[in-house]
């Protein structure tokens, strides 16, 4: 029989190991589920681990699709290290995206042109302050009437989404867009400029990976970052060593929102270049899954997002090509957190082999 024993003390080498066991396993169910569908197992495979990756085209897209997964999943691990749960992420990206959205359609009914990427910067600003304002709603609510941040940042993800819904059928739709809810493209100086001419991957990799190294920074070499994660793993020290509380929820919440902000931003000044019903595909709510596989660490995220980049687009290679269900990306997403979880118990314990014990006559 096999049993649970407890750790004398965590390991250190299953806090690592235990996402690449989870991606394992997960792999192995992916194939049996193949199988069952009637499809080739290896071909599936293949499909979400090696296509999303061959071939210099291939590999911007996945670049593409990790950014906003990247910079999302950095302000939610900061969220989490601090015991601040938002789950609005989604939201507060879309936010982003109808600031940074806004501004560029106000820099182009001003008449104001340029070089390509010219006034980028003041439509990712636009998102940045968006996102925090959005985040700020569940601050505010959680600070003042002690709400569940988990709810209120959740919900507000619906009204995001229904005000992005009035603004592309209403008011900003475009009059010559033959009655398709988007607004007019934005004008080339609010683009994001390419990293590689041809393709689609742009300046924001470099912005994400810059960040990446700022957060790092931030969490485990400042002062204001040590504050949070203590506040997050022990309240009660935190509080008897005159840490705010309030603090650290204000600055969890809006560095998160802040970060969705600018992933938002960065989509439609970039691959979009206008606002639709459909800007975000979920990142919001996969760069949660994105920052636990990452062990809530920024170099982990930054791995952890292109593999969830590598399932998004191995999901729409799967349809076209296996015609498998475009749900199946999902599926395989969540099973990988929830082996993640479960594998998570191998840091406190170890699997031991108990005999059966005889009971005397």
């Amino acid at each position: 029989m096999l049993r649970l024993e407890a750790r004398a003390e965590p390991s250190r080498a299953m806090a690592w190991l235990s996402p690449l066991v989870a991606l394992a396993l997960t792999a192995v169910i992916a194939a049996a589920l193949f199988a069952w569908l009637g499809k080739d197992p290896v071909a599936g495979l293949r499909i979400y681990l090696v296509e999303p990756l061959n071939g210099p085209r291939a590999v911007s897209e996945v670049a593409l699709k990790a950014t906003p997964l990247v910079l999302c999943a950095l302000g939610l691990a900061v969220c989490f290290r601090s015991n601040v749960w938002n789950i609005g992420a989604e939201g507060q990206f879309l936010l982003g995206a109808i600031a940074g959205g806004g501004v560029a359609l106000w820099l182009h009914g001003q008449g104001v042109t340029g070089a390509r990427g010219v006034y980028a910067p003041l439509v990712l600003a636009g998102g940045v302050l968006g996102g925090a304002a959005w985040a700020a709603l569940t601050a505010v609510l959680r600070d003042r009437f002690n709400a569940n941040e988990i709810l209120v940042s959740l919900m507000l993800v619906y009204v995001a989404q229904q005000l992005l819904n009035y603004l592309v059928f209403g008011p900003w739709k475009d009059p010559k867009g033959f009655n398709f809810p988007q607004t007019p493209t934005f004008d080339a100086s609010t683009w994001l400029p390419a990293l590689v001419t041809g393709y689609r991957a742009h300046v924001g990799v470099v912005v994400a990976l810059v960040l990446v190294l700022a957060f790092w920074v931030f969490m485990f070499r400042s002062w204001r970052g040590y504050q949070l994660q203590v506040g997050g793993l022990a309240p009660a020290a935190a509080r008897y060593a005159g840490f705010s509380s309030r603090a650290a929820l204000w600055t969890a919440l809006l560095l998160s929102g802040a970060m969705a902000g600018l992933a938002g931003a960065m989509e439609v000044a970039g691959p979009l270049r206008q606002l639709t019903p459909h800007v975000s595909t979920g990142y919001g709510f996969t760069a949660i899954i994105v920052a636990f596989v990452g062990r809530l660490h920024p170099v982990g995220i930054v791995f952890s997002g292109v593999l969830l980049s590598m399932m998004l687009i191995g999901g729409e290679l799967g349809q076209s090509r296996l015609g498998l269900p475009n749900a199946l990306s999902g599926v395989f997403q969540g099973l990988l957190l929830f082996l993640l979880l479960a594998c998570d118990t191998l840091i406190q314990y170890r699997v031991r082999w108990a005999g059966a014990v005889r009971r005397s006559a």
